[in-house]
């Protein structure tokens, strides 16, 4: 009988020892790295991009009297989407600068309130990982100051960016396009 109380005892500490800690929840939010220029690299929460599609630069449509920013339009599921080139918007060399032989182009297509923009750039590269909670304030000089507003944080660590859509679509360029509209 000792043997017996001692493998129940055996069996209930083996079983103990397998119960776990619940696990916290997964913090972590899907984001796109992308390059900025020619050193830095960028990143966009996931969840607000719509599409990545590449066209031939044939396909756009320039805009007179844009600024240069703005490439001009294309057709994106049957409507018209602003295409802006993000290096130039936010202070690096233009897209065709850095490649003027470019044909095709890559667009991150996103969408916030119903509005939608292309962001054209180089390429996308991954999608990571990141705790958002984590984010810290943005050293100054780090990046061009026309960037600045657009960034949520930067990521511990590192000096990798966390872009804000929400300040994409709100500055002032897209206010000044869209009275021009009305």
């Amino acid at each position: 009988m000792a043997q017996s109380s001692d493998s129940q005892l055996i069996a209930a500490n083996t079983l103990e020892a397998l119960i776990l800690e619940p696990l916290l929840p997964d913090t972590r939010v899907r984001l796109l790295r992308f390059p900025l220029g020619i050193q830095d690299s960028v990143l966009l929460p996931l969840e607000q991009i719509a599409e990545i599609l590449q066209i031939d630069v044939t396909e756009i449509l320039p805009i007179p009297e844009m600024p240069d920013c703005i490439l001009g339009i294309c057709n994106w599921r049957g409507e018209m989407l602003w295409l802006l080139d993000f290096n130039n918007f936010v202070g690096y060399p233009s897209l065709l600068q850095l490649q003027p032989t470019l044909t095709a182009i890559a667009i991150i297509v996103v969408q916030i309130n119903h509005q939608s923009i292309g962001l054209v750039v180089q390429k996308v590269n991954d999608i990571e990982l990141h705790d958002l909670q984590q984010l810290q304030a943005v050293p100054f000089g780090l990046f061009p100051p026309d960037l600045l507003p657009l960034i949520q944080g930067i990521l511990p660590g590192c000096s990798d960016a966390v872009l804000d859509l929400q300040a994409i679509i709100h500055c002032p360029l897209w206010k000044k396009h869209q009275e021009r509209e009305t």
